[in-house]
């Protein structure tokens, strides 16, 4: 219902221009040049582009039924090219509010679920998994002799990711505390009632324990991947050494994280500098 009341307001938006500025009464004999005037006017009373691409969206299909039903040989949208959409940045958790999940006394409890909790946000934040490749890492995929974990990405593209100390003795801790209870299985992490992880599941955790550091409205896990390349690329880290940890197909997908970085320098920049 929300779609078709969009719609009939995007032409009406458009009949009102054409009949307002361009002295046109129908919308059915509109010529690129009027589109492009009405993008333009638009975009000069600071509509968002993203609305700019919906409003061209609805128009081409207008055309295209009015074209579908002969009552017009050609779609005058087709040769438009609408506004760029300005990329969004990742959302990223301060390295501070980071440090504090695993350092706050008390956050964490003594007990099997507790244990898990840390280990699970933990090689979040120390290897920038996707959430659907923690939920079905297996034991057997983890290596204590070397550290690493074995991942099934997406089209089923396989990586090894290094962990780092922490992390491997939380998940050991974890495991070891697991297995003294009876509660093994496959899965490398496991719900209260010893069944597989599902994604609404791992959602709550990471929402809570983010949101006792963070004030930021947007707390999933995936905003734990973002803020591991994230700070990563701010250690010094190669963009291709992320591309690869992330499991990205190419490099254009990992350099939005500059982005980040070049914000975060601004802001240094803003503040320390005498004329910021």
């Amino acid at each position: 219902m929300h779609t078709l009341k969009a719609y009939r307001n995007d032409l009406e938006s458009f009949q009102a221009f054409l009949k307002e500025h361009l002295e046109e009464d129908s919308i059915q004999d509109a010529l690129t040049m009027h589109i492009r005037e009405w993008v333009v006017s638009m975009l000069e009373t600071s509509t968002a582009a993203r609305t700019v691409q919906r409003k061209l969206s609805t128009l081409k299909g207008f055309f295209k039924y009015l074209r579908r039903q002969g009552y017009r040989k050609d779609n005058p949208v087709r040769v438009l090219n609408g506004p760029k959409i300005p990329k969004r940045l990742p959302v990223t958790i301060e390295k501070a509010g980071m440090q504090d999940i695993f350092q706050l006394e008390g956050l964490f409890t003594d007990n099997l679920t507790g244990k898990r909790d840390r280990a699970m946000i933990l090689l979040f934040y120390a290897t920038g998994l996707r959430l659907s490749e923690l939920i079905h890492a297996k034991e057997k995929d983890l290596s204590f002799h070397d550290a690493t974990l074995r991942v099934i990405g997406k089209r089923d593209k396989e990586r090894i990711l290094p962990i780092s100390g922490p992390c491997m003795l939380a998940i050991k801790d974890y495991l070891n505390v697991r297995q003294e209870l009876g509660k093994g299985g496959e899965n490398l992490f496991l719900t209260d009632e010893g069944k597989k992880l599902y994604p609404k599941f791992v959602y709550r955790k990471v929402n809570a324990y983010l949101g006792t550091v963070s004030s930021q409205t947007k707390r999933s896990p995936h905003v734990l991947r973002h803020t591991f390349a994230t700070h990563l690329l701010e250690n010094g880290a190669e963009l291709q050494s992320i591309k690869e940890i992330l499991g990205h197909a190419n490099l254009a997908a990992t350099q939005v994280y500059t982005h980040n970085s070049i914000e975060r320098l601004k802001k240094i920049h803003a503040q320390a500098h005498p004329k910021g």
